[in-house]
């Protein structure tokens, strides 16, 4: 696949800017940003290859063999061949991803094959140290890699990456699924819910207070911290915060060096220094040296 703008030429996707990073014999690693020229579905396209989708930005939805999700900056999914996957952009905004592609042949090689080639597709969340492994990939990938230490780095976050679904396995509001099983309106209606919640934070900036969320999904406050807890495992700020990192993690990749203070401010923080902890918090270093490290 070559680099430019358009669909992939392998498969009737949505339009997007194309950037490949390498690709090793039998694996494949590009960054994506959609450029959404209609919000309605795409046509369903067959998976070729085990692919690796990890968000960077923004929000659209997917259809993965015929299940329909939410999908966000912290979304990580993994398909195999055969998988069906359409998606559609109902905000408007354009999603960027970075995607793996690793030939069976290379998986069945590994001594974790099995994990890979015997498990069913897999949708969820990725952690802040995921997350920024994930980055630090990229950033070395367009730092420039010989294919070599590329394929090392590729094969080295598969094994984390597979820890991280491992342990993931059952997945957030699985505890819903078994309380409210026998209502299932109930459980459609909780997730339907959730899902309203990521797409106003996700969608709308950093500057909305709880109030004004649960006013536009129609809920109170208690009751849309109460069922958003439930379903995803996270209270509601730690979502936000957990989207309001990544996005500083894109400034901070950027090349005009904007001031800290002015990052804090724009994505809503209450100062550099509040910032700076909830960066430290989740990452383990503060952004000046996340910046050196990611630019």
């Amino acid at each position: 696949m070559s680099e430019g703008v358009g669909s992939d030429p392998r498969r009737a996707t949505t339009a997007a800017r194309w950037r490949v990073l390498g690709h090793p014999d039998g694996m494949l690693i590009f960054q994506a940003r959609c450029l959404v020229e209609q919000h309605g579905w795409t046509e369903p396209a067959p998976e070729a290859r085990h692919r690796v989708l990890l968000g960077r930005s923004g929000v659209y939805r997917r259809r993965l063999n015929d299940r329909i999700e939410f999908s966000d900056a912290t979304s990580v999914v993994l398909t195999r061949p055969g998988d069906e996957l359409s998606v559609s952009h109902p905000l408007g905004c354009g999603d960027s991803y970075t995607c793996l592609e690793v030939d069976a042949e290379v998986l069945a090689e590994r001594p974790d094959a099995a994990h890979w080639l015997d498990r069913g597709g897999w949708a969820g969340s990725s952690d802040a140290r995921l997350d920024l492994a994930h980055r630090l990939l990229v950033a070395e990938a367009s730092r420039g890699l010989d294919a070599f230490e590329l394929a090392e780095r590729l094969h080295l976050f598969l094994g984390r990456l597979l820890q991280h679904t491992t342990r993931a396995a059952d997945p957030p509001g699985a505890e819903v699924d078994r309380a409210v099983r026998r209502r299932p309106a109930t459980l459609v209606a909780h997730r339907r819910l959730a899902d309203r919640a990521r797409e106003v934070l996700a969608g709308h900036g950093f500057t909305r207070t709880l109030d004004e969320v649960a006013r536009e999904v129609g809920s109170s406050p208690h009751h849309l911290s109460r069922v958003f807890q439930r379903v995803t495992g996270e209270s509601l700020t730690a979502y936000r915060n957990r989207l309001r990192v990544r996005a500083v993690l894109d400034t901070l990749a950027e090349s005009d060096g904007r001031p800290l203070r002015a990052v804090a401010a724009d994505h809503g923080f209450a100062d550099q220094a509040h910032l700076t902890r909830v960066v430290r918090d989740q990452l383990g270093q503060p952004p000046a040296q996340l910046r050196r490290l990611l630019t």
